[in-house]
């Protein structure tokens, strides 16, 4: 299952994109405080390429991966000097690098059926590998207080489109999001639908998981000055070892 078609994938980036680009200025300021102001870094689940386009013109070199071949479209247009690939991040091999990010959600959403928690330690194991000594993780998650106690609606509206997202509860440690997009495209109205299911971790276990991997691990509160909402968890993993110069 592929979440983030065509028209949401739209909507994502016109009515949304605030979340990569208030996280940036912050995000750089952690990769520059652990010296990584050069080099490749791999963004998971890199959406429209927001955060991509900011690393690539601040000079760092930049492969952002994500299962919707929708948002590679849009990320190959705003960010045309990184590189860009449609793929699961629990599964595409990853190239040496010195930093890998993962932002707004995407370690909890399952549209591969390998997502989960059992997935978490290959995952990170396949990260540390990949991270160049001295290398950092940066990602954030949806907690278990991500989870609403009863159906919770939102509906946004922008310029040719909408959107109602209903999400609901399921069991202990996951919620459904049944998302309705309506755009405007020229004269023609388009209605659709998607339904993406998302399993919330508790920090405990991504600190743990880290930990096994070999990470040092620091938790965030946001990145930078930006703050982040309510539910939503930080982790720096940081891989042991000097830097090259």
């Amino acid at each position: 299952m592929r979440g983030y078609l065509e028209d949401l994938a739209f909507i994502h980036d016109a009515g949304f994109r605030q979340y990569a680009l208030g996280a940036a200025p912050g995000l750089q300021r952690i990769l520059a405080r652990h010296g990584i102001t050069r080099g490749l870094v791999v963004d998971l689940g890199c959406g429209s390429g927001r955060w991509a386009r900011v690393l690539s013109r601040a000079g760092y070199e930049v492969l952002g991966i994500d299962q919707s071949p929708a948002m590679i479209r849009l990320a190959r247009k705003l960010a045309p000097r990184a590189r860009f690939q449609v793929g699961s991040l629990w599964s595409v091999p990853l190239p040496p690098c010195d930093a890998v990010t993962s932002l707004g959600e995407c370690l909890n959403y399952c549209f591969d059926p390998q997502a989960g928690g059992r997935a978490l330690l290959p995952l990170f194991q396949r990260i540390y590998r990949a991270l160049e000594p001295g290398g950092i993780l940066l990602c954030d998650f949806a907690g278990l207080d991500r989870r609403p106690h009863g159906k919770r609606q939102h509906i946004s509206i922008g310029q040719n489109w909408a959107v109602l997202a209903s999400t609901t509860p399921r069991g202990p440690d996951s919620m459904v999001r049944h998302i309705v997009t309506h755009r405007l495209v020229g004269k023609k109205h388009r209605r659709r639908e998607e339904v993406h299911r998302l399993r919330l971790f508790p920090s405990a276990e991504i600190r743990d998981r880290l930990k096994q991997s070999g990470f040092r691990v620091r938790t965030l509160t946001g990145y930078g000055r930006f703050r982040f909402p309510r539910g939503i968890h930080g982790v720096v993993g940081i891989k042991p070892g000097s830097r090259a110069a």
